[in-house]
C-alpha cells in the first residue's frame, strides 16, 4: 500500500508537465526520498490513549505525570510539589504493571521498579500514548509484550523546510513556590540524511505552599485545624539530552544520550505533629541507547542497544530518627533484537529476543549486592483482513537471580500469552468493536526481596490476567461544524494473583511490602473528544473521560477487609479539558476528579480519605515577528483552592501561579 501511495504521488508531480515527446525520451529522473507516514482511522487493534502536538502542549501540565491524569484508568500518586515523586498505576494492576517506553526503548529501575514520572519534562515531548495490554504492533522488543499497560513517550523529531538548517526554542517559567524553569532546544541538520537536537532543562523551587491541615477523629470530633507552609520539598534539578536521527537506504538509526541530576528534599509525611523531614535524595540518572530499523523486502529488523547508571543518594538527619547515609548504585545493560515477516498482504510473523541484566550494590551494611539475568523470547502473528483484525502473542520470561553470601532464588519461567481482535461492522468504519485476553507476570523487585528494613524475601511473583471489550466511534470531516467526534467504552476484568503493595512507614523513601494474595479488579472506562468549528478562525474542543473501578480484596473470607476495595483506588474518577482557540488566543480549562478512597485495607470509617477535584486554567497569546515566534502562557492551577491530599498526610498546594514565555526560530 505505501509503495503504491509513492507512486501515485511521484506519478502525479511529473505527469502535468511533461509532453507526448517527453514522456518518449530515455531519460533518468533522480529524486530525494519520500517518506510518507499516515494511521488511518481506528487503526488501533489494542486500547489506545493519546495526547500529542498542541493538544498536549495546551494542558495544565509541568510533567508527563501530570499529563497523564487526562487519560481514563489512570491512578497518579503525588506526594506534592515541583519536586514529589509521582508514579502511575493504570487499572488498579499496580505501578510496576506499567511500563513507561521513552523513544523506542523501556525504562527500567530494578530496585524498586518505579519510575518517576515526575523527572520527565513535557518540553521535548510530541506525543504521549497509553496502551492497554501492549501496542498495536508485533514488531516491537520482546519486553514490551510483558507489561499489563504501557505508556509511550516520544520526543519531537526535527523536520525542515526546504533552505533550513536549523530550529531554536528558548522557555522560561516563573511562578509559584519560588519556580524558575528555563529549558532551550536547538535542532540541526546536519546533513541530507542525518539531524540532531540538544534539549536542556534546569528547575529550581523552594518548594514552599501553604496548606490547610485539618483531621476528624473516628467519633466525628475536630482533632486538627490549622494552617501550615510545606518545608523540606525543595528541588534543583538539571536536564540534558540529545538525539540524532538518521535515515538509510534501507532503514533509519537514532541515537539518544540522556541525563538527569538532581537534589531534592523529601518533605514526608505530616504525622504526629512532625511538620519538617531531615530526608534528601540526590538522583543521577543517565542512560545511552541506540536504535536501528531497517527493511529489506518482506523482512523488518528493529533493534535496539541500551546502557544506563542510576545513582541514588539517601540521606535522613531528623533527630528523633536513626542517622542514615546510603548511596545505591545500580547499572543496566539491555540488547534486543525484533524481527517481522510479511507471509502475504494480510499475514505478518514476529520473533523478539532480549536480554536484559541488572546489578544492585549500596554501602549498606550487610547488604546482599543481587544481580539479575532476564531473557525475554517472544512469538507473534497478526492478521488483517478488510473487517477483522486479529494480533495474538506469547512471551516467555526467564529470571536467573544471584545474591552475594546467600543461595540465590529459584529461577523463574514463565509462559504468558496474549490474543487481540478487533472489528469493523459498518461500511464507512467509523465503529469499531475490540476485545483482548492478556496474562502478564512480574517479578518481585530487589527491594520488594531484599532490601533491609523492609524487603521480603518471602514475597511471590505477581501474576495478571486482564480482559477487555470495549466499542469506539470515531468520525472527522472538513465540511462540517463539527470537524471531529471520538466516543470509546471498554468494560475490563483483571485478576491479580499475590499482589505486591508498598505503603508508607511514614519516611516517603522507605516502604513495607506484602502479597495481597487475590485481587479482584472490574471497571468501565469511558472517554470521548468533541472537536468544533463553528466559526471562521474559531475551534473549541472538549475532551472526558470517566472511570469506575471496584478492585476488592478477595484473598481470604476470615480476613476483616475480605471484599474491601484495596488502598487508594477511588470507585469513580474523571477528567474534563475544554479548549478554545481565536486568531493565536487560547484559553483552557482542565478539571480532575478522584472520588473517595480509603488508605489502608480495611474499608473502615477511620481510614476513609475523602474525594477530591482541581480546576486549572491557562490563557495564552501567539505572536510571530518576522521568523520568530513568541507564546505568552498564563496558568492559575487548583483555581478554587481545593484542600485535598492524593496520598494521606501529603497535602497538595492550594492554588497556584505559573507564567511561560517561549521564543521560537
Amino acid at each position: 500500500m505505501t509503495k503504491q501511495l509513492i507512486m501515485s504521488i511521484v506519478a502525479a508531480c511529473l505527469s502535468p508537465g511533461m509532453t507526448k515527446a517527453e514522456e518518449q525520451m530515455d531519460t533518468t529522473y533522480l529524486l530525494q526520498d519520500v517518506y510518507v507516514t499516515a494511521r488511518q482511522p481506528n487503526s488501533d487493534i489494542i486500547p489506545v490513549q493519546t495526547l500529542s502536538g498542541e493538544e498536549l502542549r495546551r494542558l495544565n501540565s509541568n510533567s508527563i505525570a501530570d499529563a497523564l491524569r487526562y487519560f481514563s484508568g489512570v491512578q497518579v500518586k503525588d506526594y506534592g510539589g515541583v519536586g514529589g515523586i509521582k508514579t502511575v498505576n493504570i487499572r488498579s494492576m499496580g505501578t510496576n504493571h506499567t511500563g513507561v517506553v521513552y523513544d523506542g526503548v523501556e525504562l527500567g529501575n530494578a530496585q524498586n521498579g518505579q519510575i518517576d514520572l515526575g523527572q520527565f519534562s513535557l518540553d521535548n515531548i510530541e506525543a504521549l500514548s497509553l496502551y492497554n495490554g501492549q501496542k498495536s504492533e508485533i514488531l516491537q522488543p520482546a519486553k514490551d509484550f510483558g507489561s499489563a499497560g504501557t505508556i509511550y513517550m516520544r520526543t519531537r523529531t526535527p523536520f525542515f523546510d526546504e533552505g533550513e538548517t536549523y530550529h531554536a526554542r528558548a522557555t522560561i517559567r516563573t511562578g509559584s513556590f519560588d519556580l524558575l524553569n528555563p529549558s532551550a532546544l536547538v535542532e540541526l541538520k546536519l546533513s541530507e540524511r542525518v539531524s540532531a537536537s540538544l534539549s536542556a532543562e534546569w528547575v529550581n523551587s523552594s518548594g514552599k505552599y501553604k496548606f490547610r491541615y485539618r483531621r476528624v477523629n473516628p467519633a466525628g470530633e475536630l482533632a486538627y485545624d490549622t494552617t501550615a507552609v510545606r518545608q523540606n520539598g525543595d528541588i534543583n534539578a538539571t536536564r540534558i539530552e540529545l538525539n540524532t536521527h538518521g535515515s538509510l537506504r534501507t532503514g533509519s538509526w537514532t541515537f539518544k544520550a540522556y541525563n538527569y541530576n538532581s537534589e531534592r528534599g523529601v518533605p514526608g509525611a505530616i504525622v504526629n505533629n512532625v511538620w519538617r523531614r531531615g530526608e534528601r535524595i540526590w538522583d543521577t540518572n543517565s542512560f545511552v541507547q541506540g536504535r536501528y530499523t531497517g527493511h529489506f523486502g518482506r523482512l523488518t529488523t528493529l533493534n535496539n542497544v541500551k546502557y544506563a547508571f542510576y545513582r541514588t543518594h539517601y540521606v535522613n538527619n531528623d533527630d528523633k530518627q536513626v542517622k542514615i547515609d546510603n548511596l545505591y548504585k545500580q547499572k543496566e545493560i539491555y540488547i534486543s533484537s525484533a524481527n517481522e515477516y510479511e507471509i502475504a498482504e494480510f499475514w505478518r510473523l514476529s520473533a523478539s529476543y532480549d536480554f536484559l541484566w541488572n546489578d544492585l550494590d549500596a554501602d549498606v551494611y550487610g547488604f546482599v549486592k543481587p544481580s539479575r539475568v532476564s531473557q525475554f523470547l517472544s512469538a507473534a502473528t497478526a492478521l488483517s483482513f478488510d473487517r477483522v483484525k486479529v494480533q495474538a502473542s506469547a512471551l516467555g520470561t526467564f529470571i536467573h537471580d544471584r545474591i552475594e553470601g546467600q543461595k540465590a532464588p529459584r529461577d523463574k519461567c514463565v509462559f504468558t500469552p496474549a490474543v487481540f481482535i478487533s472489528s469493523y461492522p459498518l461500511r464507512n468504519k467509523d465503529f469499531s468493536l475490540r476485545a483482548f485476553y492478556k496474562q502478564s507476570f512480574r517479578m518481585p523487585t530487589f527491594n520488594d526481596l531484599y532490601y533491609a528494613d523492609m524487603g521480603n524475601s518471602q514475597l511471590s511473583p505477581e501474576r495478571v490476567t486482564q480482559y477487555n471489550v470495549g466499542i469506539a466511534y470515531e468520525h472527522s470531516t472538513y465540511s462540517s461544524p463539527v470537524s471531529a467526534a471520538r466516543l470509546s467504552a471498554d468494560v475490563y476484568y483483571n485478576k491479580v494473583k499475590d499482589k505486591i503493595v508498598a505503603y508508607p512507614k511514614g519516611q516517603q523513601f522507605r516502604w513495607t511490602m506484602l502479597n495481597l494474595g487475590l485481587v479482584d479488579i472490574r471497571g468501565i472506562d469511558l472517554t470521548g473528544l468533541l472537536t468544533l468549528h463553528p466559526y471562521k478562525d474559531l475551534y473549541v474542543t472538549v475532551r472526558a473521560q470517566y472511570t469506575f473501578q471496584r478492585a476488592i480484596d478477595v484473598t481470604d473470607p476470615a480476613d476483616n477487609y475480605y471484599r474491601h476495595q484495596i488502598p487508594y483506588i477511588p470507585r469513580h474518577s474523571g477528567s474534563a479539558v475544554g479548549n478554545l482557540t481565536w486568531r493565536g488566543w487560547g484559553l483552557n480549562y482542565s478539571w480532575i476528579y478522584v472520588g473517595e478512597r480509603y488508605n489502608q485495607q480495611e474499608n473502615i470509617r477511620y481510614n476513609y480519605t475523602q474525594p477530591w477535584y482541581t480546576s486549572d486554567v491557562s490563557l495564552s497569546k501567539d505572536f510571530r515577528l518576522g521568523r520568530v515566534s513568541l507564546r505568552v502562557l498564563i496558568e492559575i492551577n487548583n483555581l478554587l483552592s481545593q484542600d485535598y491530599d492524593v496520598i494521606l498526610n501529603y497535602p497538595m498546594p492550594k492554588r497556584n501561579y505559573r507564567f511561560t514565555l517561549t521564543v521560537e526560530i
